[in-house]
Order: structure tokens, then sequence, then C-alpha cells
């Protein structure tokens, strides 16, 4: 008999492709943070963003490549020049645990800020629990 059993080669491939399916999401984020949970839907977006992160430390990280705070202007910066051209600026993703503190959050945004980054996405988690959330009108 001459021909080739291609059944194994096939059920090998769609075990490969079911775990790439199931690990690709997971390899988005770099860096471990805790985010808030909320119910506002997703943002739609035509480019690729910059991810600013603030782990529970408080340590600041582009993408990630963790800075230091004296190098984050200078960071900024580079990001904004790369992209002078374009008629936009660029999205700017902030990633913050939830459990740091108010004024941290708010150093790197005052940064994002001058910086000239102005178009700057907060990330957190989607939330299914809608009526853990009081309507107000009591």
């Amino acid at each position: 008999m001459a021909d080739i059993n291609v059944t194994p080669l096939v059920d090998v491939m769609l075990v490969l492709l079911i775990i790439f399916m199931v690990t690709a999401p997971l390899l988005v984020t770099g860096v471990p943070v805790n985010l808030p949970e909320t119910r506002a839907k997703g943002l739609d977006q035509d480019q690729k963003p910059t991810v600013v992160s603030i782990d529970r430390d408080g340590g600041v990280f582009i993408d990630d490549a963790q800075i230091s705070d004296a190098e984050l202007p200078g960071r900024l910066a580079e990001i904004m020049s790369a992209n002078a051209g374009k008629a936009e600026p660029p999205q700017i993703f902030l990633r913050a645990d939830k459990g740091l503190d108010y004024g941290r959050v708010m150093l790197v945004m005052g940064e994002l800020n001058r910086a000239g980054l102005n178009k700057v996405a907060l990330v957190s988690t989607g939330t299914e629990d809608r009526s853990a959330v009081s309507s107000g009108s009591e």
C-alpha cells in the first residue's frame, strides 16, 4: 500500500492550534498588574498602543521595560517625537494596580500630559455582575 496516512499529522496540528489559541491571549500582558473592575466597554483602536504599566510596588514600565522616574519624561518625549508626523497623538494604555496610591497614578498621568500624550486610556477588567452596582436613586 503506497498511501500516506495524514490523520496523525492533522491530529497533531489541531492540538497545536488549540494550544496556541489558548496561550496567545495570556502573552499580551507582560507586567503583572491587578486591574480594577469596571462596566465600561472596550475601545476601538486602529494602531498598536503603547502600554504604560505601574505595578503594585509603584514601578513604572513602558511596554515590558522597567524605567525609573527620572527616565520617564525622556522616554515619553521619545514616544511623542517618533509619532510627530502623524495627525493624531499616539494611543497610550495606562495599566495601574488597584492597590496603588492615587497620587502615584496621577504622577504618571501628569508626565504623560506634560509630554503631550493626551490620548490615554485607563485599562481595567470587565465585570459580569451588574447587580453589584447601586442605581444611586435611593
